[in-house]
C-alpha cells in the first residue's frame, strides 16, 4: 500500500492511496475518519500509463469526495431510529411544518397504524430494503388492496424515506426501487343521471324542511359539479348571483371546515338559471340567510348538514322514484358528461370540476361531441348508398 498525494491533505478530505495485489494489479482506494471510526472504501482500478481502463488519480479524488458525501449521510449509532419512531417524526413534520389538511394528516396516521408499523415493526429505518418494501407492495396486494390503494401507500412510503435522507436519518431511499402496480385508472364506465332521472329524484324527495334542502342540493350538485364537502360548506356570499358563478372557497371534510381538495379547487362554477331560481327559492325560505350562512344548512339548526345522512336520504329518494342506484358523487358525473356533450372545452371543465390533472378530465371526451363527424362518414361509407354501389364486372 502506498499513499498517492504529496504533502499534507485538508482536513476533512480523507487520504487516497493505492494496493497492488498479487497479480500485479493496483486499485485504488480511499480512507477518511466519520466520528470517532475510521472508513475505508474501495474506489476502482488504477489506470495504467497508455490505456483507457481504470481510473485516473483526479477520478479518484473525484471517486472519494462522493464517498465521502455518501457516507456522511449514513447516521451515527446514537441517532439511528427505528421505522416507526421515523414515520411518526415525518407525520408530525406534514401536520406542523408543511400544514397538510387535517384529512390528509388522519389518513396518514391511519396508513401507519393499521398497515406499516405491523409489517415493518420495531425494524431499524436503515434495515428496511428495496427487498422488504417490494414485499410489502405484494402483501398488501395479497390482502385484497386494489392496485391504486397500494400505489398510494408506496408513495406514502417514499415520501417518508425522502424526508429520511434529508434529516441524515438513514442513507438511501429503498422505495425508488420498488415497482408500482398498475394501475387502471378511472372507471371508463362512468355513472351518471340524465334530465328525467333528475326531476324524477328531485319529485320523489318529500316536501318535508329538510326534504326541500335536498331539492336544492341534488339540482345543485348534478348541474355544478360541486363535491360533496363542497357543497356542504357553501355560504350564501359564495352565490354570485349578477355573474351567474358559484365560487367554490372551501370544503367541509370530517368535521371541519377546510380548503378544497386542492388548489385548482377553489374555482368559479357557472351557474345554470335553473339552479339559480332554485337556490333563489332556497334563500327566501331559509332561516339562515346572511352572507356567513350555509346555503345547505340544516334547515333547524343552520349547521352543517351531516354527510351520511345526506347520502342516505339520497339513496332513499332514488328508491321512491325508482332511479337506478348511482353514487352521490355521481351526479358531478352528471355536470361532467352533460357539459362534454354540450361541447364544452374539456379544458374549461378541467377548471369547472377543479381537476388537477387533465388525464381525469379526459373520462369525459367520449360524451363531447365527434370533431370528425364520424357519423356522417360512416353514413357516407355504409348507409343505404352503399346498395347503388355496382358489383364489378366479372372478366
Amino acid at each position: 500500500m502506498r499513499a498517492s498525494g504529496k504533502g499534507r491533505r485538508p482536513v476533512g478530505t480523507g487520504a487516497l492511496f493505492v494496493r497492488t495485489d498479487a497479480a500485479g494489479r493496483e486499485t485504488w482506494y480511499g480512507k477518511w475518519r466519520a466520528g470517532r471510526r475510521q472508513v475505508k472504501r474501495r474506489l476502482g482500478l488504477r489506470r495504467r500509463p497508455g490505456t483507457s481502463a481504470g481510473l485516473t488519480r483526479r477520478q479518484a479524488e473525484t471517486a472519494l469526495r462522493e464517498a465521502i458525501t455518501l457516507a456522511g449521510a449514513r447516521p451515527l449509532p446514537e441517532e439511528r431510529l427505528t421505522f416507526a419512531e421515523a414515520a411518526t417524526r415525518y407525520v408530525d413534520h406534514v401536520e406542523r411544518v408543511l400544514e397538510r389538511k387535517p384529512s390528509t394528516v388522519q389518513d396518514y396516521r391511519s396508513i401507519l397504524r393499521r398497515h406499516f408499523e405491523p409489517f415493518f415493526a420495531n425494524r431499524a429505518l436503515e434495515g428496511v430494503t428495496v427487498q422488504l418494501a417490494s414485499d410489502y407492495a405484494a402483501a398488501k396486494s395479497a390482502e385484497g388492496l386494489s392496485p391504486k390503494t397500494v400505489a398510494n401507500h408506496l408513495r406514502l412510503l417514499h415520501a417518508l424515506f425522502s424526508h429520511a435522507v434529508k434529516r441524515g436519518w438513514t442513507h438511501t431511499n429503498p422505495v425508488a426501487g420498488v415497482d408500482r402496480p398498475r394501475t387502471s385508472g378511472a372507471d371508463p364506465d362512468i355513472r351518471f343521471l340524465t334530465q328525467d332521472e333528475i326531476d324524477a329524484l328531485i319529485s320523489a324527495t318529500p316536501d318535508d324542511p329538510l326534504g326541500n334542502t335536498d331539492k336544492a342540493l341534488y339540482l345543485t350538485a348534478g348541474l355544478t359539479g360541486l363535491r360533496q364537502g363542497e357543497l356542504i360548506a357553501l355560504r350564501w356570499r359564495d352565490i354570485d348571483w349578477s355573474a351567474g358563478l358559484i365560487r367554490v372557497r372551501r370544503s367541509f371534510t370530517r368535521g371541519r371546515f377546510g380548503s378544497p381538495k386542492s388548489r385548482r379547487s377553489n374555482r368559479a362554477v357557472p351557474m345554470a338559471p335553473r339552479v339559480a331560481d332554485r337556490l333563489a327559492t332556497q334563500l327566501q325560505a331559509s332561516a339562515y340567510p346572511g352572507d356567513a350562512d350555509l346555503v345547505f344548512g340544516h334547515p333547524h339548526t343552520g349547521g352543517p348538514y351531516d354527510a351520511s345522512l345526506m347520502r342516505k336520504r339520497f339513496y332513499r329518494a332514488l328508491s321512491r322514484a325508482q332511479v337506478r342506484r348511482v353514487r352521490f358523487h355521481d351526479l358531478r358525473h352528471t355536470f361532467g358528461t352533460r357539459m362534454a356533450a354540450a361541447g364544452a372545452p374539456l379544458r374549461a371543465i378541467q377548471e369547472w370540476m377543479g381537476h388537477s390533472n387533465y388525464q381525469t378530465t379526459l373520462i369525459y371526451a367520449d360524451y363531447a361531441p365527434d370533431p370528425s363527424r364520424g357519423t356522417a362518414w360512416a353514413e357516407r361509407a355504409f348507409g343505404s348508398a352503399i346498395n347503388a354501389i355496382e358489383a364489378p364486372e366479372k372478366c
